[in-house]
């Protein structure tokens, strides 16, 4: 493969055309995610072999319905179009279709075209055709829209091969432009305008002077010309219905003759199954059956995996000691990476399950459902519908979860989004629910059926997601920000999952959890691990303090071992600066040890447990306790001889979790969408005060 050529590949298509299906089929595990430069935004690059000497570099751009851009995202593709110089211009543009909503995509293709950059029609979901009833005369297609047209059908494999050769022959492909508007517009304006930047194709030019705000890749004579266009702003908004009038005219012209569906010979069962799935009733009833399904999998499922990992990184840590000489960095080894490490690696049989449910969810065309059912909702309370996006992605990461408000035109609604999408329930939660709720709720069932555990994980989501449209319906009467935006929603077809496309979404998603909270878990380890095990000169007298003071208590070693690991942490600096903020949170019911896993999970609310982990290893020398959640279970208040993680503590420390900002990335990302250091601070400040004294209320009630 080094030896072959390198083309660039772009994929553009709308939203839900199978898309990142196709670039899966192209590119298999050889693919990359980054991010646009300047902007969080995800970019996907992989590597697809077309040929033995050639290979392709594919770009899966963004979904949009068209390169008029009406959001972040899509100004993603009309900017790496326009601009030649760009590293991501294509050499030749495959743009997606589905084969039963031709029309709309053919929008999109026909404004590309014009473009004049080699460009494919890869028509997807082509197995479908005879099921939808649908006729379609492929060979008079490609005629009338001077463009080579494949029938694909990704999730079955049908047409790659085909798709790969014609892209391996770009440059036999037809460029000229499809629609050529201009005549029918206005002659002389659009004269004018090519008279003015001869060596731009027509299009081109126009979609400089209606969309394009910054123009670092033209001239300064250029940038002027196109200043005089921008202000006839009529004359544009005129011309821009009349092009995107003509171009469906072209389109309807086109498959009136090429493409034709008859309903009533299809046997499909969407209609039927949207009937039940979005009924004003049973809809959220069966939304919630599935939910409930997905939070008691997460406890049965994962259960005996998690306890291997936990037993596995429980014995490494014992055969550290065991194998390396005694001494700091054997201690830093076995008492501050492994355990911090396993903190997290245990929970990645729970996450993966999370992650999967949700791309079967997805993949199905059952989450476009479940946003259309909760839009009724959601406008209650100072949302709009496209609201619905964000929250539930927020279950897995609040940060791509406030990108993906960049879709909600209205600012009034995006910015009240933004805010309370971090109230929503995500994976890096799910650590410290998991650790909690296995220690202070018991393994029992209900009615047979459903387990207490996962009918306590589900309802700490549900206490996160009436928190966000509660905050939502306040910040709505508190905001002096105007704003409203339209709801739409495209509702796919329903179908089976690829078993390809969920794999590959819960490998990525998993691995970026894994290695971004493993990243900031090691080197937190490592600080804490320092922290714990080296102290002031009481620290360094510790043994002799301690000998002098049970002179006369008589303790076996193994006591006496043990409680001097305990008063050894105590004198350390991390015992220090527990033992200072100790009293502003022992109202909660916290001890000086949980305050600084508090503390050190504001970097990322996953690191409570890694945090805990460390501290307990540090300051433990009982051999017989040697998991996180035996450690946790057997540490007990020295204040009342009663376990320290009783019922009152976990329930104050699950509410606790429930509301706080405790996650530095999510503010950072909220600064940047917001351009403002006021949000994330009212943010901050707001949620961790309503933590604390919902926290306190709990651990009070309840004691």
């Amino acid at each position: 493969m080094s030896n072959s050529k390198a083309i660039k590949v772009a994929l553009i298509g709308n939203p839900n055309t199978g898309k990142t299906s196709l670039f899966n089929q192209l590119t298999g595990l050889n693919q990359k995610v980054g991010n646009y430069p300047g902007i969080t935004v995800d970019k996907k690059i992989g590597i697809s072999q077309l040929s033995k000497d050639l290979v392709a570099s594919i770009i899966d751009l963004p979904g949009t319905y068209s390169i008029n851009p009406t959001s972040l995202d899509e100004n993603i593709v009309l900017k790496t179009l326009l601009n030649t110089k760009h590293e991501d211009f294509p050499d030749v543009i495959v743009v997606v279709a589905d084969i039963e909503n031709i029309k709309r995509n053919l929008l999109l293709f026909s404004q590309i075209k014009d473009l004049q950059i080699p460009t494919i029609l890869a028509i997807n979901m082509a197995d479908q055709i005879d099921k939808k009833g649908i006729k379609i005369d492929l060979n008079l297609l490609k005629k009338e829209l001077k463009s080579e047209v494949v029938l694909i059908s990704a999730r079955k494999k049908q047409g790659i091969e085909t798709l790969k050769k014609t892209i391996a022959n770009y440059k036999k492909l037809d460029i000229d432009a499809l629609a050529n508007t201009s005549e029918r517009i206005d002659a002389n304006y659009f004269k004018s305008i090519k008279q003015n930047f001869p060596k731009f194709p027509l299009y081109k030019s126009w979609l400089y002077i209606t969309q394009v705000e910054d123009y670092d890749n033209l001239t300064q004579e250029q940038k002027k010309v196109i200043k005089i266009y921008k202000k006839d702003v009529e004359k544009i908004k005129k011309y821009q219905h009349k092009e995107t009038i003509f171009r469906y005219q072209q389109i309807n012209s086109i498959l009136k003759k090429t493409y034709h569906i008859d309903r009533s010979k299809g046997n499909d069962l969407r209609s039927k199954l949207d009937k039940v799935l979005t009924h004003k009733i049973w809809g959220y009833v069966i939304f919630a059956m599935i939910l409930m399904m997905i939070f008691q999998s997460i406890f049965d499922w994962a259960s005996y995996p998690m306890d291997l990992i936990d037993e596995f990184f429980a014995n490494m840590s014992t055969m550290v000691k065991e194998i390396l000489p005694t001494g700091k960095f054997t201690s830093l080894i076995s008492e501050g990476i492994i355990p911090g490490i396993g903190g997290v690696v245990i929970f990645i049989p729970q996450i993966a399950i999370l992650f999967l449910f949700v791309a079967v969810l997805e993949e199905t065309g059952y989450m476009s459902r479940v946003v259309f059912l909760m839009d009724k909702i959601m406008r209650r309370f100072g949302m709009s519908g496209k609201s619905v996006v964000p929250l539930i992605s927020g279950t897995a990461c609040a940060i791509p979860a406030i990108m993906a408000a960049r879709n909600i035109s209205g600012w009034k609604e995006r910015l009240i989004t933004i805010l309370v999408v971090p109230f929503t329930t995500c994976s890096a939660r799910l650590p410290v629910y998991a650790i909690i709720i296995a220690l202070i709720i018991p393994d029992q069932r209900v009615l047979g059926l459903f387990g207490l555990q996962g009918l306590t994980l589900l309802a700490l989501y549900f206490v996160g997601f009436i928190s966000a449209i509660l905050s939502g319906y306040l910040l709505q009467h508190v905001l002096k920000v105007k704003g409203n935006s339209l709801f739409v929603i495209e509702m796919p077809d329903y179908k089976l999952p690829s078993v390809k496309n969920i794999f590959y979404t819960v490998v990525e998603k998993t691995k970026a959890f894994v290695l971004g909270a493993g990243k900031i878990i090691l080197a937190i380890s490592i600080i804490l691990w320092f922290l714990a095990s080296n102290g002031s000169q009481k620290f360094d007298d510790a043994d002799l303090n301690f000998k002098s003071r049970t002179e006369k208590v008589n303790l076996n070693p193994e006591e006496y071992n043990q409680q001097l690991a305990s008063y050894k942490l105590e004198q350390s600096y991390i015992g220090i600066m527990g033992k200072t903020i100790e009293p502003v949170i022992k109202p909660l019911g916290y001890d000086w040890k949980i305050g600084i896993a508090l503390i050190s999970s504001f970097a990322a609310r996953e690191v409570f447990v890694g945090t805990l982990a460390t501290i307990y290893s540090v300051g433990n020398d009982d051999e017989n306790n040697t998991t996180i959640k035996q450690r946790m279970a057997a540490e007990i208040n020295p204040e009342t001889g009663e376990p320290l993680f009783n019922f009152p503590v976990g329930m104050s420390l699950l509410v606790f979790y429930a509301f706080a900002m405790q996650c530095v990335g999510t503010l950072a990302i909220v600064k940047r969408e917001t351009n403002s250091w006021k949000w994330p601070l009212l943010q901050l400040f707001g949620m961790g005060a309503l933590a604390y004294v919902s926290a306190f209320l709990t651990y009070t009630i309840l004691s």
